[in-house]
């Protein structure tokens, strides 16, 4: 279960924009305290310390002692904005936790057993569905993580919430349906396609100039077959006309 760490801050007099550049020049982030049926609070917390928090991981399901100038109070982050070009903390919204107060929260996943998986050992992907799992707990009793087990999982087989067993008043916020977390995926191996060039020549087709060859090789001997023809009629009629010339010299 994941325990309460300690984190200072200070209160902040002045709200809005100019307050929170203020505090950011001094090297503190600007935060915002809220919930438990109390008004909002706009404190700031140490850069330095903030970072160092938020790098360890689990930040955002973390369970914090807020003191705030001598005042103890206990939250759980809610939100960290970040800068877009240098992706680190400019401010955090914390949310106050009653006496016995339940909170929604994202725990996270992690799969263990992955060599006794033989869909795994014959090439399988393990496809993760879920990284975190969303649960309604009590606020002193948020699970670290979940634990799933791949033994025996072959490829095509999904593992399901119910899978893990869930501490005690500790439920998922999905109850309608038993959601899949991960898979067993098939280990895709695409085949090379050979040119068309090549698959035609390796089935024996005739590559295109062959072919334009092969097709003027008969239309060339037709045509000579046809010259062979007219030639032949003409020669008899010749010698007639030749027989009759003969006749009339005489």
């Amino acid at each position: 279960m994941a325990q309460a760490s300690e984190i200072k801050a200070s209160a902040r007099p002045r709200a809005g924009t100019g307050g929170a550049r203020a505090a950011r020049r001094e090297g503190r982030v600007p935060a915002v305290v809220y919930g438990d049926a109390r008004e909002p609070e706009n404190v700031t917390v140490d850069y330095a310390e903030l970072v160092k928090l938020v790098a360890r991981g689990k930040f955002l399901s973390t369970v914090f002692n807020l003191e705030v100038d001598g005042k103890t109070t206990r939250v759980i982050p809610r939100e960290v904005q970040v800068d877009p070009v240098k992706d680190l903390p400019v401010h955090v919204d914390f949310q106050r936790i009653g006496a016995e107060g339940r909170i929604r929260v994202n725990v996270p996943v992690k799969f263990i057993h992955e060599n006794l998986s033989p869909g795994l050992k014959r090439g399988g992907v393990l496809n993760i569905v879920r990284h975190e799992v969303e649960v309604i707990c009590p606020a002193d009793a948020i699970p670290a993580q979940f634990e799933f087990s791949l033994e025996g999982l072959e490829i095509g087989r999904s593992i399901h919430i119910s899978a893990v067993k869930m501490p005690e008043g500790v439920r998922p916020t999905i109850t309608n349906r038993d959601f899949t977390v991960a898979t067993i995926a098939g280990h895709r191996v695409e085949e090379e396609v050979k040119p068309a060039a090549e698959a035609a020549v390796a089935e024996g087709a005739v590559p295109a100039e062959g072919a334009a060859a092969a097709a003027a090789a008969p239309a060339g001997d037709a045509a000579k077959a046809a010259a062979g023809k007219e030639g032949a009629a003409k020669a008899p009629a010749a010698k007639p006309a030749a027989k009759a010339a003969d006749k009339g010299k005489k």
